[in-house]
């Protein structure tokens, strides 16, 4: 299994309403809104590098309401 972290930039107003489409999203395991530079960290796991990038960062990125995002793959 691969885990990563992805850091959610929400546009103004829309962090409460995206917290519940970002928690639906395949291969997310946790999902919080957060205070500082982004306002959503994402836990996703999936089998593999790719399916972290394809299915999950990209489908979030693809949600009404994302700003920007940015992903960690953890290394251990």
């Amino acid at each position: 299994m691969v885990r990563a972290f992805i850091m959610v930039k929400a546009v103004a107003g829309k962090a409460e309403g995206l917290l519940g489409d970002v928690r639906d999203a395949l291969g997310v395991k946790e999902a919080h809104i957060v205070a500082g530079q982004y306002d959503l960290i994402v836990e996703a796991e999936r089998d593999s590098v790719y399916e972290i990038m394809e299915s999950v960062a990209s489908g979030i990125r693809d949600l009404d309401g994302v700003a920007d995002t940015r992903t960690y793959i953890c290394l251990e």
